[in-house]
């Protein structure tokens, strides 16, 4: 039990040093309690000549006495939060930076147990960090909310005197910069669809304008991949080739000049005699879109952004950076002032995510572009709705009455135009009796020529002499694939619904009746009969571009253009009705043409 008195002693204080460390090197851990006792304090805070008030402000003492290495201060909250915990629209403050949130944050009442309270912890706090002592405010009810810490895990507040050179963004910001996002969505769903399309019309010839730079920046993150030894699929999706400046700039332009897309009437009711109702295409509201090594893809998603009227923040991959930054510069510019260019946000370090997406109430959408583990790892770390696949296992079917002719020239491009693309086919399904005509035997040549490692199920491993798979469900993404052999149309839907990840398959038949039992029985976002699967992509199906393709069952499937990003909002027009439990009220629900 101490005083704040025998701190001033430094005999004392010589003594605590030794006491302290000699426990420690026992396994004995040491409690220090304030000496309430003999303390002549009237009320806490009240007596400035102390050396500590409470036992926060006493632990943040002994930290630096005994010059500790991390300081965790308990309570029976999560952390500093932005506002009063219980309200819904707190968020709790992962790292407090003083520059920023020194007078931004009000405390309500002391602690119902002791003295002090929130206040108190954080006066400790910021005492201690900025002398060197790290601290973390955390729950003292959580389970292994110390250990925790002590892991270096993000719980409850950190507290560091180095706190604003590496909170590139922190808690305020990213919110913030959702929050401007929708504030400058609503600015440009107010504007006219001429105005909208001028805007992405001024992206188009901006992008042109500046492709010496762009490509300049690119070339540079390229020459960064290859020196850091990034596999050559990666550097091919990085790289921006000749010409590409000029078609991205169409595809924008191919957007502005499509039909008006927000505030579409969808249906006309009348519900009652003077009150009409309308169904109307609406934004979403704000994206969040990560993605992975293609900087094309930042212009396609921005682009599509403003023509659906929605905010935008973007998170590319660190390959990308250069490409991505000046993309971006290019892009914000073109937003007129009356909308503001925080309708885009470009997010630049992968810190900054798992802030991101907590962030349920701002942000409405997010969509992963990228990998199988990326799209996973998000789908596990938020709240949020995700549009997206973590798989891209595409099957192609080649039915008894193929032209095999064709079969070549669709298997060979499904497979090998672009390994790595998502809708590139991952597994050959053969009807058994093309083994027998001989048909099988040529397409496996002409895939091995092209360099496509094969691998067999049961069935094919054994027919063919090729090594066995480990799974069916196995995504190569390079020049390798699954073959199998099936008994028959309805063995290939089984086997599609078993081992697929419902994104693009597709039948090569001469058999109308068997290629409409596939179209109409394959569950997968796009079916295609006597067609590559590379078909499935937003610029090939006519959309102008794509956000990303879509898996889901729930909103969009498939590619996802603008009609992806549009949601549906109520809109009923009455003259004083009321329902007064519909005592008087006669409903009509007759509809009406969608003119007014």
């Amino acid at each position: 039990m101490v005083t704040d008195n025998d701190f001033r002693d430094p005999d004392f204080r010589r003594q605590l040093n030794e006491t302290v460390n000699s426990l420690l090197c026992l396994k004995v851990v040491p409690i220090f309690n304030e000496n309430d006792a003999i303390s002549t304090r009237k009320a806490p805070y009240e007596d400035s000549s102390g050396i500590f008030w409470d036992n926060d402000s006493l632990a943040a003492l002994l930290a630096l006495e005994l010059k500790a290495d991390l300081l965790v201060l308990l309570s029976d909250v999560e952390g500093l939060y932005t506002g009063p915990p219980s309200d819904p629209q707190s968020e709790l403050i992962h790292t407090y930076v003083k520059e920023k949130h020194e007078g931004l944050i009000t405390f309500g009442d002391k602690s119902r147990v002791g003295r002090g309270g929130m206040t108190a912890k954080v006066k400790a706090a910021v005492y201690a960090a900025y002398a060197g002592i790290p601290v973390v405010i955390t729950s003292g009810f959580a389970n292994n909310n110390i250990i925790k810490a002590l892991d270096g895990q993000r719980v409850g507040t950190l507290f560091h005197c180095e706190a604003i050179k590496w909170a590139s963004i922190g808690d305020f910001d990213a919110r913030e910069m959702a929050v401007s996002s929708r504030e400058c969505a609503r600015r440009l769903q107010t504007l006219s669809s001429q105005e909208r399309s001028k805007i992405l019309l001024d992206i188009a010839d901006a992008l042109e304008a500046k492709e010496e730079e762009i490509l300049a920046e690119n070339e540079a993150d390229v020459a960064a991949a290859q020196q850091a030894g990034y596999e050559n699929s990666l550097i091919s999706r990085l790289a921006m080739k000749p010409g590409k400046i000029s078609s991205l700039a169409n595809s924008v332009r191919v957007l502005a000049n499509m039909d008006e897309p927000v505030g579409r009437i969808l249906k006309r009711t009348e519900l009652a005699d003077g009150i009409i109702l309308e169904k109307t295409s609406s934004p979403l509201g704000v994206l969040l879109i990560i993605f992975e090594s293609r900087p094309d893809a930042l212009v396609q998603i921005a682009s599509l952004a403003v023509r659906s009227g929605n905010g935008l923040l973007l998170k590319g991959g660190k390959e990308a950076k250069r490409s991505n930054a000046i993309l971006h510069k290019v892009i914000t510019s073109s937003i007129p002032p009356t909308v503001g260019e925080s309708l885009i946000g470009l997010v630049t370090s992968r810190e900054e995510i798992p802030e991101l997406l907590k962030l349920d109430d701002v942000i409405d959408l997010v969509i992963p572009r990228g990998s199988n583990k990326l799209v996973s790892q998000i789908k596990a770390a938020t709240k949020i709705p995700v549009l997206g696949h973590a798989d891209g296992i595409c099957h192609v079917f080649i039915d008894k009455s193929a032209d095999l002719d064709m079969a070549k020239r669709i298997v060979l491009d499904a497979k090998t135009d672009y390994p790595a693309a998502c809708n590139a086919m991952e597994t050959l399904l053969v009807h058994e009796d093309l083994v027998q005509t001989g048909g099988l035997n040529d397409l496996i040549l002409e895939l091995q020529e092209k360099g496509v490692s094969l691998f067999g199920g049961p069935k094919a491993s054994s027919v063919l002499s090729i090594p066995e798979a480990n799974s069916f469900h196995h995504e190569y993404g390079a020049l390798a694939c699954t073959v199998e052999i099936v008994e028959d149309v309805n063995t290939a839907i089984e086997h599609i619904h078993r081992h697929g990840s419902a994104h693009t398959d597709s039948i090569i038949t001469e058999d109308k009746e068997v290629a409409e039992l596939f179209l109409r029985q394959v569950d997968s976002a796009a079916v295609l009969h006597n067609a590559s699967t590379r078909f499935s992509d937003g610029f090939r199906f006519g959309l102008g571009a794509e956000v990303g393709i879509s898996t889901s069952r729930i909103h969009a499937r498939g590619p996802v253009g603008v009609e992806g990003l549009l949601t549906t909002r109520w809109l009923a027009r009455g003259s004083g009705q009321v329902v007064d439990g519909d005592k008087e009220i006669v409903y009509t629900h007759r509809d009406l043409n969608l003119e007014a």
